[in-house]
């Protein structure tokens, strides 16, 4: 069956080969497909899964779509390291390298300017999470001695107070870190926080920020985020990347939610 054109990204020129075994979507190996003075990073991906009909129904297929996002993801990290990228969204496929021109003619200009912003930096991501209380240890008490109704809503009024405290504090802190890392970023980002029923993740997530920071000074971000982490107890930070700047690009990618 036919073959589509897959486009990861668009970059300018870059002499750095890709890793020799890289492998993409579907299994095959990305290509550069030139137009004037920019580059799209393509593949060859199966009709059969990625034509309208059946990419729809695949969206729907978590399996197939996680396993889709990682090798996009892979794609994007291995172009990290040698140029400086701008991703397109999950999926986004055309007929042939007639279509993908006719896009990158299209948007020409865009992608220019934003190439031209995002050169040379790289995105990090910050999440700060209060950690949960630990349980109560039980108080032992003499046999036959029960809590009257008063000492149990007492206890519960302490409990929901001191639980209210550490949200605030934690909540202060994770806004003194953004604004001390926005201070530091060229830009920055603020995504909602990341619910962890659906995470997974344990905490309550206050802080899932976006950095964009050169890659000369990253070394000197990384420190600063280090040096935060043991200065609130009960808050965990957490650091990820460097990634591609998907958050700073206008077109925001279809990455897992766990990847970002």
């Amino acid at each position: 069956m036919a073959g589509l054109r897959y486009v990861y990204a668009v970059c300018r020129p870059f002499d750095a080969a890709l890793q020799s075994q890289l492998t993409g979507v579907a299994g095959a190996p990305p290509g550069l497909l030139r137009h004037h003075d920019l580059i799209a990073v393509v593949s060859t991906v199966p009709e059969r899964d990625f034509a309208e009909k059946p990419l729809r129904a695949h969206l729907e297929d978590l399996d197939w779509l996680t396993a889709t996002a990682r090798a996009h993801q892979g794609v994007i990290d291995a172009l990290t390291t040698v140029t400086t990228p701008l991703p397109l969204r999950l999926a986004t496929v055309f007929r042939d390298d007639s279509g993908v021109r006719v896009m990158m003619e299209a948007r020409e200009d865009d992608f220019r300017r934003t190439l031209d912003r995002l050169e040379g930096r790289v995105e990090w991501g910050v999440k700060v999470y209060l950690e949960p209380e630990p349980p109560e240890e039980p108080a032992e008490r003499p046999a036959r001695q029960a809590v009257s109704g008063r000492d149990y809503l007492r206890q519960r009024r302490l409990r929901t107070r001191s639980q209210e405290d550490r949200l605030q504090k934690a909540g202060e802190f994770a806004s003194r870190l953004h604004e001390t890392l926005s201070r530091y970023a060229e830009e920055s980002r603020l995504h909602a926080p990341q619910n962890s029923t659906l995470s997974g993740v344990r905490g309550d997530n206050l802080l899932n920020g976006a950095y964009l920071v050169p890659r000369t000074q990253s070394e000197e971000f990384v420190e600063l985020v280090d040096r935060t982490k043991d200065e609130a107890p009960g808050i965990r930070v957490e650091l990820t990347g460097p990634w591609a700047a998907y958050s700073f690009t206008g077109d925001p990618s279809d990455r897992p939610e766990e990847e970002r």
